[in-house]
C-alpha cells in the first residue's frame, strides 16, 4: 500500500513537480498541461493497483495479532502528532509555491526538506529503526553516482534512444517507454532521468512528428512505473526494509502488475496519439 500507491500515483500524476513538471518544462510545453487526460489515466491506474492490493490482501489474510498497548502512546492523535502533520502540510505548501512562483530548483527543495527534518524532532525515534533502510538508500545512490560520474549513463541513453528514429510513430512510443525503463535501473532518480533524457527525446520526437506531450507521457510511464521493481531505487528498498519484506517476495507479487500497468501506459499513449494530445 505504501510503495505501490505512491509510485503508481507519481507515474500517472498530472501535477507531480518532480516528474511531469520537470519533463514538461524541458519539453517546453505549458506546465501541467493535459491535466484532465492524465487525471483520467490516473484513475484507471489506481483502480488497477487497488484491485491488485485488495486481491493480495484477501488471499493472504492472517489472524490479527493482539498487540499490548503502550500507556505512553495509545494511538490517538495528540498534540505532537498534530504538530508534525501541520509541519508536513506547511512544508509541501511551501514546496508547491516555491516551484510554481519562485522557480525553485533542487538546492532550495533540499534545503526545505532538511529544515523540516531538523524541526521535526519527533521523528528521531522513528529514524532509529530506519538505519538499515538508510544504508540501502545510500548504497543505491552510490551506484548511480558511479555510473553518472563515469558518463556510463550517457552512453546507455544514446545507445537506447538513437535507434528509435527508424520506427513507426506508435512503436517509437513503446520503444521510448522500454528504453526509459532500462535507463531507470542504473539511474533511479526520475527527476534526474528527465534532465538526462528529455534534451535527446524532444528533438527526436519533433523529427518523428510525435507530440512532445506524448513524449512526456512515455517518460512518465517508462521511468515512473519502473520504480516498482528497480533494485537500485532507494525509496522502494527503504519501504521494503521497514516492512520486513524481502525484495524477491515483493518482486514475485508485483511483477505481473507492473507489466499490466505498462500495458495500460502503452494504451494511454496510443489514445494520446489518436486524439492529438498537445
Amino acid at each position: 500500500m505504501s510503495a505501490g500507491g505512491a509510485i503508481v500515483g507519481s507515474a500517472f500524476s498530472p501535477i507531480n513537480p518532480f516528474q511531469v513538471g520537470i519533463a514538461q518544462n524541458l519539453a517546453e510545453v505549458p506546465l501541467f498541461s493535459g491535466g484532465l487526460f492524465r487525471l483520467a489515466s490516473l484513475a484507471l491506474a489506481l483502480r488497477l493497483w487497488i484491485f491488485a492490493t485488495m486481491r493480495h490482501a484477501r488471499r493472504t489474510r492472517i489472524v490479527p495479532e493482539v498487540i499490548q498497548s503502550d500507556d505512553r502512546d495509545d494511538g490517538a492523535v495528540g498534540g505532537n502528532h498534530g504538530a508534525i502533520l501541520a509541519l508536513v502540510l506547511v512544508t509541501f505548501g511551501a514546496l508547491v509555491y516555491g516551484i510554481l512562483r519562485l522557480g525553485w530548483d533542487f538546492d532550495q527543495m533540499s534545503a526545505l526538506f532538511f529544515i523540516t527534518g531538523v524541526v521535526a524532532e519527533a521523528y528521531v525515534r522513528g529514524f532509529q529503526s530506519m538505519t538499515y533502510a538508510a544504508l540501502l538508500v545510500g548504497f543505491a545512490g552510490g551506484i548511480f553516482a558511479v555510473l553518472d560520474q563515469g558518463r556510463i549513463v550517457d552512453t546507455i541513453v544514446h545507445g537506447l534512444f538513437t535507434p528509435l528514429t527508424g520506427l513507426p510513430l506508435a512503436l517509437s512510443t513503446v520503444g521510448m517507454m522500454g528504453s526509459h525503463a532500462v535507463v531507470h535501473f542504473p539511474g533511479p532518480s526520475v527527476s534526474g532521468q528527465a534532465v538526462l533524457t528529455m534534451p535527446i527525446l524532444v528533438p527526436l520526437s519533433d523529427l518523428l512528428g510525435l507530440s512532445r506531450q506524448v513524449t512526456v507521457l512515455a517518460y512518465q510511464f517508462g521511468a515512473g512505473l519502473c520504480d516498482l521493481i528497480t533494485p537500485t531505487n532507494g525509496a522502494l528498498l527503504a519501504v521494503l526494509a521497514a516492512g520486513s519484506v524481502e525484495y524477491q517476495a515483493w518482486l514475485k507479487f508485483v511483477l505481473k502488475w507492473y507489466l499490466a500497468l505498462m500495458v495500460l501506459g502503452v494504451g494511454v499513449t496510443f489514445v494520446a496519439i489518436a486524439i492529438g494530445l498537445q
